[in-house]
This record gives C-alpha cells, structure tokens and sequence, in this order.
C-alpha cells in the first residue's frame, strides 16, 4: 500500500480571540449569518414537529435527567462496573487524565498495529483532545468519515456546530472544495459535479469508500457508555460510523467519563430524547452498539479510553455538574439567538453554542481571556433550558460564572458596579442618598432619553439606558402623608407602609 499523504488538520482554537472581538468579526459575514439561519430554523421547526407528537415529553425529559444524575452522583462506581464489564467482554480499558495522556494512548496503538493512517467516526471527544494534531505528528494520517466533518477537513476549517460542523457553509461551497481537494487526499470528485445534495453525498461516499476497506485501525467516541452490560453506543444518520466500527481489525473509543449510564433500562429514554432533539427525526438511521470483542464478528482488538480532561473539577461543583449531563444534540444552538448570528467559532472551543459558554469555563477554567468572556456571550433569554432534553439550567449556570469571573477580577467595571451597589443598598441612609440623586437627575433629564453612559462602554451604545424617576416611593408617601416617613407600620405590616389595625398581607 502507498503512503497516503499526511492530511492537514483544521487549525485549533488555541490563540483565538475572546468572544467579543471574534463575534465582531462573524457578524460582518453576511453569507455565514444566511447559511446559519437557514439551518438552524430548518432544523428547529423540525424538532418542534416531532417532539409535539410525544405526549410524556417532559416526562422524558425528567427521566433522562435523573439517569445522567444518578450516574454522576456515584460516578466512580459506576466507571469502575463499565470498566469490569468491558474487560469481561475482551475490551483493553485506559484511563487517560488529560488530553495528553489520551492522544498519546491513541497514537502508540496506532504504532504498534504498524498503520499510517487511521479513519474516524465524528467524536466530540477526540476533537475536545484534538486527536487529529496529535496523529498528524506523529506522522499517521486521520480520515474524517462523517460527511460534514469531511467538509470541515477538506476545507481546513474549524468545526461551527455539535450536530452539523460544517453548518457555515452551502452546497456552491462544498462542490467546490470537493472539485479542489479530494484528488489530494483519496479518490477525485467526479468533474461534472454538481451542487445537489445527492451527487455531493454520492462523491463522498465514493471517496470514502476506499478508507473504509483497506483501514486497520479505527477511532470512536460514543454517545452512551451502559455501566452494567459494558454496552458502547454511537447514534448517527449517514452509515459511516456502521462502517468504521465494524470493518477495522482495531477499534479504539475515547469516551468522555461522563457518558456513563447506570442501567440498560436507562438507553431507553435517551433514545428517544436524543434524535428527536439533534436531527429532528424520531429515530436515529444507524444506531451501533459494542461491548468488546465478539470472534470473527467486528473488530478483533478493542481499546477503551476514559477520558476525563477537567470533567472531575465540573464534577466536584454543586451546581455547575448539571453540565456534565449534555448529550451533545446541539438543541440548545439551534434555537440560541446568539448563536444564529455568530456561529460557533466565535465561542473558540469545540463546545459552541449555550452549551458551550458554561462547559468550556469549566472544562478549562477562567484563566483565559476567551473562558473569562463566554458566560457573557449569552441575553438569558432561556430559549437553551426549554429546548435541553436532559434540563440542564443553562442560564442558571452563565449567571453562576459571571459571578466566578467577577470575583476572580475579570470585567472590572461589573465588579466594582457589583461592589458600589452593595455598599449602598446596605445602609438606608447611603440608599435614600442615592435615590435623591437619581430623582435629582430625572427631573433635570425630563423627557430626553439617556443614549449613553460614560464607563459603560457598548453595554450602553446598544441600548437606551431608563430616565430615572423624578419621584421615589419614599418621596410620594410623605408628600402624601404629611411627611410622616417615620411613622411605625401596622401590626402584621413588615414593609414600613402603615396599615389598619389588624391587617396582614
């Protein structure tokens, strides 16, 4: 077999600006913005469609949330079962603490098999790891066989979206990069292709095609791990990952530790709130299962990598695990208004998205510039927490890490509002101080609208910032009770506002 070119990886997020700035620069592409939005509203009307068929939804959304908890509330018991039962069926199990120790895993298997070359079923995982850089350097090539992660590699771009990386861009812009780059890298795109989705798909199934049949080693992650049968499950659309997990002599699967579930009985729900929430259909075409090494039937050598890569710190914090029960269906994308309007490389993760702004600040931490910014790349309008199918509070957890980033000295002029705030409100005499001021400034204002706000930046340049009252409620109580702010309020009142003897509220 000739050596395959080394395929060039998409660049990393590494380096990228913080959120503000790169969001600037997505809103500034018109095409991206169109393809966006037709995408996202594609997919959203057809998610509504097939989730209103289901009567018990939130009941399922309840289900699939207690199992996530119940597997992460006793995780280390729960890794420890999936671990004897994949060792039971045949299955090398490693643990991997970082990305280092996981790529590094991956490539001395891929050594020992003597293979240059490996192909790859999309994986959220591997692309959190970057993998790929990882194989790249180590001299083994790493075919994408998923269609839209193909597009994302042919192109040497970034991955846009969880479901559909490849979601910025449009038919006239993946027939031409098929034209241009598969002749490098495999099989040549047919040369009257055309932008219809069926020759497109039909040029990269031929393209793939020869991958499939002469690979020896291939690379997973898996949407589910079933801790008590050492069950693996990967749900997909297009067949590649059927291809990739049976036809390889080698399976290795890198699965985030927080894709354990505790029972089999615990699939059931996820099954039916995954497909419905990702692709908007009420099944998904293939789904594929392993647990190990079956004679003269799939892979003879399975490796299972547990990764965890920060997951233990998410885990360790009360409120900010509900993170960890994602499914990766990119529902709370789709219907995010920030989102539809930037894209997902401006969120500089492979997490993009609501999901995104809570994940990767605690995945990472909030040392960066880019982690500090997410939490803010959000208007708490909720859309993300009603479209979760396993109700994780997003909105809750942002308002959480605006208060980590604050308290760790990021977006100075915030904390010290913060700061000014609470040293007034917690003395009457300062608060009524500054009521006068602000009922000072109304009446100076009258009408005229407040545009701007020296220190507040664009906060204020994009809004119309209220006309303080001219009047407080302390002031109309004694201009209409002849001054008598002091006096005593009723029995039962708690409120300061006098009342009839005997009332209550």
């Amino acid at each position: 077999m000739s050596t395959p070119p080394v395929q060039k990886t998409s660049p990393t997020f590494v380096g990228m600006p913080k959120f503000p700035t790169a969001a600037r620069e997505a809103l500034a592409n018109t095409q991206q913005r169109s393809n966006l939005r037709n995408a996202t509203h594609t997919i959203r009307e057809k998610r509504a469609a097939v989730v209103a068929e289901v009567p018990e939804w939130e009941a399922l959304r309840l289900a699939g949330a207690a199992a996530k908890d119940e597997a992460l509330h006793h995780l280390g018991d729960y890794l420890e079962q999936v671990e004897a039962s994949l060792t039971a069926n045949g299955a090398t199990v490693h643990w991997a603490r970082d990305a280092d120790e996981a790529n590094q895993i991956v490539v001395d298997i891929a050594r020992s098999k003597g293979v240059d070359e490996v192909v790859k079923v999309k994986s959220m995982a591997t692309q959190e790891i970057e993998l790929n850089e990882a194989l790249e350097a180590a001299g083994i090539s790493a075919w994408e066989t998923d269609l839209a992660e193909l597009i994302v590699q042919l192109f040497g771009d970034r991955p846009s979206h969880i479901l559909v990386p490849a979601i910025h861009r449009n038919r006239t812009e993946i027939r031409d990069v098929f034209l241009r780059e598969m002749a490098t890298f495999g099989r040549p795109a047919p040369e009257d292709l055309t932008d219809d989705p069926a020759r497109l798909a039909e040029a990269a199934r031929l393209h793939l095609r020869e991958k499939f049949l002469r690979a020896k080693v291939a690379v997973s992650g898996a949407n589910f791990a079933i801790a008590d049968t050492g069950t693996l499950v990967v749900v997909e659309s297009e067949g590649n990952g059927r291809m990739c997990l049976t036809l390889p002599e080698t399976l290795i699967s890198v699965v985030g530790i927080e894709k354990v579930l505790p029972t089999w009985d615990d699939l059931a729900p996820m099954l039916q709130l995954l497909p419905r929430s990702s692709t908007g259909e009420r099944m998904n075409p293939y789904t594929t299962m392993w647990s190990g090494v079956h004679d003269d039937d799939g892979p003879q050598e399975v490796h299972v990598i547990l990764l965890d890569n920060g997951r233990s710190h998410v885990l360790a914090d009360s409120v900010g695990r509900q993170a960890l029960r994602c499914i990766r269906c990119s529902a709370c994308l789709n219907v995010c208004p920030v989102y539809e309007r930037t894209g997902g490389h401006a969120y500089g993760s492979v997490y993009p998205g609501p999901i995104g702004a809570v994940l990767n600040p605690q995945l990472r931490g909030t040392a960066s510039e880019v982690d500090q910014s997410l939490p803010y790349a959000s208007s708490l309008c909720g859309a993300c927490f009603d479209a979760c199918p396993v109700r994780i509070n997003i909105p809750e957890l942002l308002v959480e890490l605006r208060g980590t980033v604050a308290q760790q000295g990021g977006h100075r002029a915030e904390s010290a509002a913060m700061k000014a705030a609470a040293w007034v409100l917690s003395d009457p005499r300062r608060l009524a101080v500054a009521q006068k001021g602000a009922t000072t400034a109304g009446r100076l204002i009258g009408k005229r609208t407040v545009r701007s706000v020296p220190g507040l930046g664009a906060w204020t340049d994009a809004r119309d910032v209220p006309t303080p009252p001219k009047e407080t409620f302390r002031q109309w109580w004694v201009r209409e009770h002849d001054g008598r702010e002091g006096e005593r309020p009723g029995p039962g009142r708690a409120d300061g506002i006098p009342g009839k003897e005997g009332e209550t509220r």
